[in-house]
């Protein structure tokens, strides 16, 4: 399975067993990494390449760039073209960041300090982004792509100052490319640290500077989409559980884990934390999990080419809906961006549609919801 190695039946059988349950058929699609940069252009991902940098060996460096227009207006398209049992669309919750570094101001310090500009702004560098901000406002309107909180940037701000400060080729290159994110291999075997987990720590010294860009970050949120953010997604998963006071100052309900969350605590030591749907911390926030995987974009580098993610999907709900639980899918936007190879978007869509029409018709009651949507209904129970 994706995110986790090919899983037997058993194990996602007894994954399943604990935590909060329902009788409802709910289906809610998660979609990480929206609004964030990745492959800046195919010129620039055939610079990393000739460097010496196995950047084709990553989907995400393959396909995945900054959502365009017709990303984000054939996925809601297709969406229009489905009803639920209660009458409404299918709806994707976007997990979304909401800025991108300013290299240009970041280079002229000399790498010793880092700006960010609104994801809005990182738009007005590509060719087809005109319209994503006002594509966002109707999928809010329209109930089809509802945004929540994945982090300011999918970037660990501090680790690739250090890492530039250095001078890593590797981490110099793709800054000059305007990427962030690279294979751990680089240029001659170089090693790269880590970029895409922004609230990985090194030491513990990292956490004053990460509640500043919680804080910024659900600031910026607001401001642009119009409402607080209720739901936190951490980028890439860890995430040192004292800031959780800092989320709950800004009115965040809902937090997801991982059902084993790596919590880093500094200095290359993670504790693991267990935790199910439903469950609690000492704010009264809810934990959030997912249980279900539909990645079609992976399929040939993380996972084997031969798997099919309808199948494979399908039989995770069946099991989810067995033991009374959700079925939340992990789909992240890279499965869905055409912007670099318009193939990859046709080629997801096409299956997503066949999923949705199959899923309706194994479970006519199916009902779907936003990730806070079901925080909501769990919170009632509580």
């Amino acid at each position: 399975m994706y995110n986790g190695g090919i899983k037997s039946a058993l194990r996602v059988n007894v994954s399943n067993i604990l935590g909060w349950r329902t009788n409802r058929k709910i289906v809610v699609i998660e979609s990480d990494d929206w609004g964030s940069v990745r492959m800046s252009s195919p010129e620039n991902f055939e610079r990393l390449k000739k460097a010496g940098i196995s950047i084709e060996k990553s989907h995400y460096n393959l396909y995945d760039s900054l959502e365009s227009n017709d990303d984000m207006s054939h996925l809601m398209e297709l969406l229009c073209m489905h009803k639920d049992a209660t009458g409404r669309h299918p709806v994707i919750t976007g997990v979304n960041v909401v800025a991108n570094p300013d290299f240009e101001k970041v280079k002229a310090t000399g790498y010793k300090e880092y700006f960010y500009e609104p994801y809005i702004e990182t738009c007005k560098h590509y060719t087809a982004h005109d319209k994503v901000h006002d594509l966002w406002k109707e999928g809010i309107a329209n109930r089809l792509l509802i945004p929540v909180f994945h982090g300011r940037e999918h970037l660990n701000v501090q680790r690739w100052l250090r890492a530039l400060q250095r001078g890593n080729k590797s981490t110099l290159l793709a800054f000059d490319c305007g990427v962030t994110g690279i294979p751990r291999k680089g240029i001659g075997g170089e090693v790269v640290p880590g970029f895409q987990a922004a609230f990985d720590i090194d030491t513990v010294t990292d956490l004053e500077y990460q509640k500043s860009v919680l804080d910024t970050g659900l600031d910026l949120f607001e401001r642009l989409y119009g409402y607080m953010a209720k739901y936190f997604v951490p980028t890439n998963g860890p995430f040192n559980n004292s800031l959780e006071t800092v989320l709950n100052d800004q009115g965040v309900k809902y937090i997801n884990t991982g059902k084993k969350q790596q919590e880093p605590l500094g200095n290359g030591r993670y504790r693991v934390n267990t935790r199910f749907l439903g469950d609690q911390n000492q704010f009264g926030q809810i934990y959030l999990t997912r249980n279900c995987f539909f990645e079609p974009a992976a399929s040939g580098f993380e996972c084997p080419t031969s798997k099919n993610w309808i199948d494979c999907c399908l039989k995770e709900i069946e099991i989810a809906f067995r033991w009374h639980k959700p079925a939340t899918i992990s789909s992240h936007r890279v499965n869905y961006i055409g912007y670099l190879h318009p193939e990859n978007r046709s080629n997801t869509l096409k299956q997503f549609n066949e999923l949705l029409t199959r899923m309706f018709k194994k479970w006519p009651d199916i009902e779907f919801m936003t990730s806070v949507e079901l925080g909501d209904l769990i919170a009632q129970t509580k």
